[in-house]
């Protein structure tokens, strides 16, 4: 990718990676899911204390500076759910978070940057079930997908029928994507069968659309306990797996991103299958989405720093790292008003 800088020196072009185009997808199927092993659950072990001495050396074990930076955070941009999921949530605003997701980037930081080519612009949108209708005809023909929050989001306490009904009434309306809440008391009680059989109705209830399953990781209590469910959601065919709702006191943390992301590895080894990966919840800076990239690449390497493998849920952070693409193009940094997200 090129990335034109035009600071007080003038203006050069440069190569970045990584490049923020679309990237090989693994060699390997998607999940399908396969039938419950118990057996992986029991040799499920977490050393906790490496884990959080893993995750302290995150931010020292790998900068990128510059046009480097330029490059990761526009990939930051491309793997992002912009996201609105508040009480007092409107069709307008879902009609100008989707104007945002077309264009996350002003026309003239565009130019500045020189990327103008690369047509930049977020995965998916993630709504309310009431406003997917909405979301859909406001991205007609952009290619950004639209995804639900669905089953009781974001406790995931109304009835299986109920949860089940609001999935197939989303994707009725369009959403190419599907969040699902598990009910977190399963796994507090090593409920496993009862929690595949639950994400398996889900997943069937999707038919084509893409499965997230929601951990709730801050409520789980235990590391121990997040690859555990991590592992039975698998079984039972998430397509990605995902931190949090963004609800819960503490959501998305580095240390539950390595124990997910190491299980998502070793599910590979199991089956050969690929599941993606979503941090959501408390992501706000652009120093964040590039602490999370690097653990992507670190933990699972380059083919999972793609929209189709990797998310970030969040909303807030797109205005952080707006202002750092145009302190990289112009060498000043510009107000938070000036990139409003809704």
């Amino acid at each position: 990718m090129a990335v034109k800088h035009e600071g007080p020196a003038g203006a050069a072009a440069v190569k970045s990676e990584p490049s923020v185009g679309k990237a090989a997808l693994p060699a390997h199927p998607t999940n399908r899911g396969v039938p419950l092993n118990l057996d992986w659950i029991k040799e499920v072990r977490v050393n906790t204390t490496a884990i959080e001495r893993r995750a302290a050396s995150m931010g020292g074990r790998r900068t990128v500076k510059k046009e480097w930076q330029a490059a990761w955070l526009l990939r930051a941009i491309t793997c992002m759910d912009l996201t609105t999921l508040s009480g007092d949530d409107t069709a307008e605003r879902v009609k100008r978070l989707c104007s945002k997701a077309k264009y996350p980037l002003q026309t003239e930081l565009v130019r500045r940057l020189g990327i103008e080519s690369l047509e930049i612009k977020v995965a998916a949108v993630c709504v309310y079930h009431l406003f997917v209708e909405t979301a859909v005809q406001a991205l007609k023909g952009s290619g950004i997908h639209v995804a639900a929050v669905s089953t009781g989001f974001p406790t995931g306490l109304s009835p299986l029928s109920e949860r089940v009904a609001e999935i197939r009434r989303s994707v009725e309306a369009g959403a190419d994507e599907i969040d699902v809440v598990i009910t977190r008391a399963h796994v507090f009680g090593a409920k496993w069968q009862a929690l595949y059989d639950e994400i398996a109705t889900f997943k069937e209830a999707c038919g084509a659309a893409h499965l997230k399953v929601i951990l709730g990781t801050g409520d789980l209590l235990t590391l121990r306990n997040v690859e555990k469910a991590s592992m039975v959601a698998m079984m039972a065919g998430a397509d990605f797996i995902k931190t949090s709702t963004g609800k819960e006191a503490t959501n998305a943390t580095i240390p539950v991103g390595l124990v997910m992301t190491r299980a998502i590895r070793e599910y590979l080894g199991h089956t050969g299958m690929v599941v993606g990966f979503k941090p959501a919840g408390g992501i706000r800076t652009a120093k964040q989405s590039l602490e999370w990239l690097s653990m992507i690449k670190e933990e699972l390497g380059n083919n999972w720093m793609q929209k189709d493998l990797f998310r970030f849920g969040a909303s807030g952070m797109l205005g952080d790292i707006e202002r750092q693409l145009e302190h990289h193009a112009t060498g000043r940094y510009s107000a938070d008003h000036r990139h409003p997200i809704a």
